[in-house]
Parts: structure tokens; C-alpha cells; sequence
């Protein structure tokens, strides 16, 4: 990948020469233009603890987008927010 203008988090872009470019997320790995796979060991900074793009969670996020992307809460609520607060607290 050519020199990235992008900042990233905890990279010493002084030192490195370039970063990888990821193509391809799938389980505990990500994967390179050039094949190469990379343990994913610290799970993206703990947000992918079940693997990327693991088929449960990816059907569910498919089917809440299909009628809802972004919400602000600031006055507003949705029925998955709702049903989420009741599973958490009763």
C-alpha cells in the first residue's frame, strides 16, 4: 500500500515504513490483498469477540438496517433499544 494519510491509533508512523492494508475480515483473521492472514489475537481492540463478520450477528445487523441505520437518542428511541434496555435490566 502506498503511504497512508490516514492516523492510525498507536502506530508508530515514524518507524513504519507503511501499514498493512486489510481486504478481507473473516473469523479470527484479516487478510491482505496479497493473501497473507493475520491473527487477529487482540480481536480488533476486543469488538470482535465472536470473529468478524460471524453469520448470526451479521443476519442481525442485516435485518436491523433494513429498516433503521442510525438513531440519535437525544428524544428518540426504536424497538431494538427497547427490547436490548428490558433484556438488561428487566
Amino acid at each position: 500500500m502506498a503511504e497512508s494519510r490516514v492516523w492510525h491509533p498507536f502506530t508508530q508512523h515514524a518507524l513504519e515504513p507503511s501499514v498493512p492494508e486489510i481486504v478481507l475480515t473473516e473469523g479470527a483473521y484479516l487478510h491482505k490483498a496479497d493473501g497473507f492472514r493475520i491473527l487477529d489475537a487482540i480481536s480488533s481492540w476486543w469488538v470482535v469477540t465472536h470473529g468478524h463478520r460471524h453469520p448470526r450477528i451479521m443476519k442481525a445487523i442485516e435485518t436491523t438496517a433494513s429498516s433503521l441505520d442510525q438513531i440519535i437518542f437525544a428524544g428518540f428511541t426504536h424497538e431494538p433499544a427497547e427490547r436490548l434496555a428490558e433484556a438488561l435490566i428487566g
